[in-house]
């Protein structure tokens, strides 16, 4: 296995966090974090248009590039230091996933390529009422009628549900838990030009859901730059993928990935508190000194340093673990990165905002902007307990 970036990886690191510096700005984030939906649609557009990174690691077969974990890994971890807002994380880390794991080839190609061209936000509704991301936790019910599924319970917590065009939904059938899919048609307002003339969305545009029986409510969050949905389904059509009853499997390998992929994100959050630390204390003067020539703030800023880099090796694991596609080691590395990862981001953004001080605490300052993510982060697929607990349970403990 081979432990190094290559030279086009670390060059595709760089023209993902030059984008991303120009597209997801301070001033960017916090405009989508006030605005109820939460996305640029015409950025999400220019993401998988110009740079393809809705379809980075999707086959070649199904619309994307074919690149491998490693590779979505490094735009997961430049993606977390910008705080890009919109639907990344639920389309290619959870619904591409489930998709390319779960046993429907059909529903591949059917899906599939509207992800990789960015036509098709998606999401995966697992959660429940209870928050559980095991087995156990699902409750929704699907029954097969005469004129095929209908899906009726009530989903939480479901990442941007309130815009996605695909609901990949988990349910309880007789035969057990099955994944099915729930297209929603959506209807824009408005349309602009791009550069070339042809015609794309604007980021004015509305969109409604008309599925039959879908009902989608977006949560307050405590990080708005990630949005939460409650979507009820009341005999709402559904398209079944796969066999019935033996979807939990793929479902447990895609939260295995997508915990992989959020961890390259924490670190990325990480490392972009550390560095706005750093820059602080070079400057921020105190009895006519810089407050970073102090011992206290030298050995919290180490302090810092030290957590990034477990956690950074510990998603790095997590990346070539799946690419090396072992999955006794993909469930291993994953519960460790988000144990390490998890808790290093929260701490080091909360020592972002001490080292900060008063300023630190303000709505002015962005200190606070990746307090907010670190903390929505380390429960979005489970507490760091949890993933102790399945960790533990893994290697037999």
């Amino acid at each position: 296995m081979d432990l190094t970036f290559s030279e086009e990886q670390d060059e595709l690191r760089k023209v993902v966090r030059s984008f991303f510096a120009k597209h997801s700005d301070e001033a960017s984030v916090r405009r989508l974090a006030a605005d109820p939906r939460g996305h640029d649609p015409v950025l999400w557009r220019r993401t998988a248009g110009e740079l393809g990174l809705q379809g980075l690691a999707v086959p070649e077969e199904y619309g994307g590039s074919g690149f491998g974990y490693v590779d979505l890994g490094i735009v997961f971890e430049e993606a977390g230091r910008a705080l890009l807002c919109g639907p990344y994380f639920a389309t290619v880390a959870l619904a591409a996933e489930a998709l390319l794991r779960c046993a429907d080839e059909q529903a591949r190609r059917d899906l599939l390529p509207g992800i990789a061209s960015g036509e098709t936000v998606a999401t995966l509704a697992l959660t429940e009422d209870s928050g559980r991301w095991d087995e156990t936790g699902i409750r929704l019910t699907a029954r097969d009628t005469a004129d095929g599924w209908r899906l009726t319970g009530t989903k939480t917590y479901v990442p941007d549900g309130h815009l996605a065009d695909l609901l990949l939904v988990a349910a309880r059938t007789p035969s057990g838990i099955s994944l099915f899919a729930v297209e929603t048609v959506e209807t824009a307002e408005t349309v602009e030009r791009g550069e070339r003339g042809e015609k794309i969305e604007s980021a004015d545009c509305a969109k409604t859901a008309t599925a039959p029986g879908l009902t989608r409510t977006p949560l307050p969050t405590l990080d708005q730059t990630r949005k939460q949905t409650r979507v009820e389904f009341t005999d709402t059509p559904a398209r079944l993928l796969g066999p019935e009853g033996a979807a939990w499997p793929a479902l447990e390998r895609t939260l295995a990935t997508a915990a992989v992929l959020l961890a390259a994100e924490q670190v990325g959050g990480a490392a972009a508190a550390l560095d706005a630390a750093v820059a602080y204390a070079k400057i921020r003067e105190q009895y006519g000194r810089p407050i970073g020539s102090f011992q206290g703030i030298k050995h919290k800023c180490a302090d810092m340093l030290m957590e990034i880099e477990s956690a950074r090796s510990a998603a790095y694991g997590g990346l070539w673990a799946l690419d090396a596609g072992d999955e006794t080691e993909i469930a291993i590395a994953a519960a460790l990165a988000q144990v390490f990862c998890s808790e290093a981001y929260t701490k080091v953004a909360g020592d972002n905002i001490q080292v900060h001080g008063g300023i630190g605490f303000t709505w002015e300052h962005p200190a606070h902007l990746y307090f907010k993510r670190a903390k929505s982060s380390e429960v979005l697929l489970g507490t760091p307990s949890y993933h102790r607990e399945l960790l533990a349970t893994r290697l037999g403990i």
